[in-house]
Formats: C-alpha cells, structure tokens, sequence
C-alpha cells in the first residue's frame, strides 16, 4: 500500500499529522534540515517525536539534508548513533559522502535520497543504490513515462512530491537565496550555519521571488521577469500514481501552521483510502476533492505569502559585524 509521509516542524504537529492519518513522519535535525532552527527538531525533541509516532502506529524519519563539510561529518555520525539507538526509522539525506558513511555505520538503516539529489535518470537512482540508498524521490520534473521506466527497471522505492513546490532550477538545491545576506555562524555544538544558505543548514530566503529585470549591459531586455516557484497540490495524478505503485506519497510544509498541516494530511489520507477502495472497472470521481482542496489552497497562498514577505524583509537586514 502506498505511503503518506507527512511533514512536522516541530512535536505538536508530529501528533496531529499521525493522528490524521500519515503512514510516516519527517523532522528535521536542528542545523542540518534546510529549515530555520524554529522547524527543526532538538535530540530530545526529536526522541520524543520517534515515540509519539511509534505510539500511534507511525514510523519517524529523519532530515539530515544539508551538504556538509569533512569535519562535520563526524559529529553527524554521533548524532545518528543517538536517533538509531532510539529507534528512528529512516534518513532523508542530500550529501552524496554523507550518505555513503551513514550507510556504512548503520547499513540496515532505511536511506532516502532528498529531492536535493536531484535525480533525473535511471543511471543517478543506480548509483544511490550503490551507496546504500534504498527510496529515491522523484525529481518534480519528471514525467509518468519516466517514472514508469524508473518503477519497472529499477530496485528503489519511489517517492513523490504531492505538495511542495517547483523551482526554475532544482528543487532543494537553491544557490540563489545568498543573494542578499549570508551570515556564517556556529551552533552550541560547533556545527556551522550558513544563514541565507539551505544547503549549509541555513533558511531559504526565497529571493528568487523579487521582481527581477533582465539587462543587457544598460539596455532593459525585459522588466519584472518571474522566476519559477509555485507551489503545487497535486489532485489529478493522484489515482493514476496509485495504480503506477508508488511507494510512497510526500507532503511538504514543515514551517505552515499545525492546523493547515493537520487539514493538508486529512486530505490526502481520505483521498488515498476513496481511491484504494474504489472498485477498479469505475472511474474515480475527482469534483468533490476539488472544491475541498480549493480551500486549502486558499489558505495556503495566503499563509505562504506572509512566510515570504517575512523572509525578503528579513534577507535585506545587514549582517551583524563582529564587535
């Protein structure tokens, strides 16, 4: 059966995504999650979420989907020995070496390779595979051919983005948002952070979403170009990724509120269980999802627009110098 997995930044939304129906949960590692360090988790926080979910017949997961530096990757090692030990049930991860590392400590833990992999052919899921990882998420780019062929040819878990958003390069793999601010500093630990950086364990400052002119040297060649970044839900493909085989179905959204996330997950969970029940010579009726979906989306958009008016505002504050 397919997989829901749900999105939480932090425990109160752990419970409400298992208690409306996420077959699988994800947090992110304090500095290593591409998120501000308000939807990410601490380790004890993020025990308590393992138990929370392993309560209500859930499974946990964690991002550690930042690229990393050979010195850190030590103090990753020990931070996953302390959330194996307590059970998590899988790494959501970027760094290829990171990745290989981790399978080599903890080879039956389950790895997934982010979106931030970027993986765009059957080639790329064969090497994954080769380091370990086992679930790939499917790049927003790719057709159902393509995923046909990666789901026939291949030994790998498919993973689909059913809410996040596209990128006019690669998703989860921003370079861009640097362009105002970059502020390096250290966590308590001694990791670094990168402010303005997602890939160094910063926050995405979303400056792709200010009004941008092309020049041509002085000339104008066209005002107020619009870089691609919508979000997305995904409703018409949902039936046809069903019958397709996907392993599993992903929800992003770590820094929305609880109850938006709680609605988006009862959503889709009702979603999938009509479909799965739907006798298989009748066609599924998509009309009522979309007006229910229409609300949510509402709310999203408008809660998404905020985030980003915040962020803009806050990537054209000068860094704080040293004293």
């Amino acid at each position: 059966m397919v997989e829901l997995l749900a999105p939480a930044g932090n425990l109160e939304m752990v419970k409400a995504a298992v208690e409306n129906g996420a077959n699988a949960i994800y947090v992110g590692a304090r500095g290593w999650s591409r998120r501000r360090d308000a939807y990410e988790l601490a380790d004890e926080q993020l025990h308590e979420a393992i138990a929370i979910a392993h309560a209500g017949g859930a499974k946990l997961r964690v991002a550690i989907n930042t690229n990393m530096q050979s010195c850190e990757i030590p103090s990753l090692l020990q931070k996953m020995d302390k959330f194996v030990g307590w059970g998590v049930d899988g790494a959501i991860m970027t760094d290829v070496g990171a990745m290989a590392q981790v399978h080599r400590r903890f080879p039956h833990l389950v790895l997934h390779a982010s979106i931030g992999a970027n993986i765009v052919n059957n080639q790329d899921v064969k090497f994954y595979r080769s380091i370990g990882v086992s679930q790939v998420v499917a790049d927003t780019k790719l057709t159902f051919r393509e995923l046909v062929a990666r789901q026939a040819e291949l030994d790998a878990g498919i993973e689909v983005l059913i809410h996040a958003n596209n990128c006019y390069t690669y998703l989860g793999k921003c370079w861009m948002s640097p362009y105002h601010r970059l502020e390096r500093t250290t966590d308590n630990f001694g990791k670094d952070l990168f402010r303005g950086s997602p890939n160094r364990g910063g926050l995405d400052y979303r400056v792709c979403l200010e009004q941008w002119d092309l020049f041509d040297g002085e000339a104008l060649l066209e005002p107020q170009i619009a870089l691609k970044n919508d979000a997305f839900f995904y409703l018409d493909d949902i039936p046809a990724l069903i019958d397709l085989g996907v392993h599993c179905l992903k929800i992003q959204g770590r820094e929305y509120p609880v109850p938006l996330v709680a609605s988006i997950v009862r959503f889709y969970r009702e979603l999938i269980d009509a479909c799965l029940a739907k006798p298989a010579d009748q066609p599924f009726d998509l009309d009522p999802w979309r007006l229910r979906l229409e609300a949510i989306r509402a709310e999203r958009d408008g809660r998404r627009g905020n985030m980003t008016l915040v962020l803009l505002n806050e990537a054209r504050q000068p860094v704080p110098q040293p004293a």
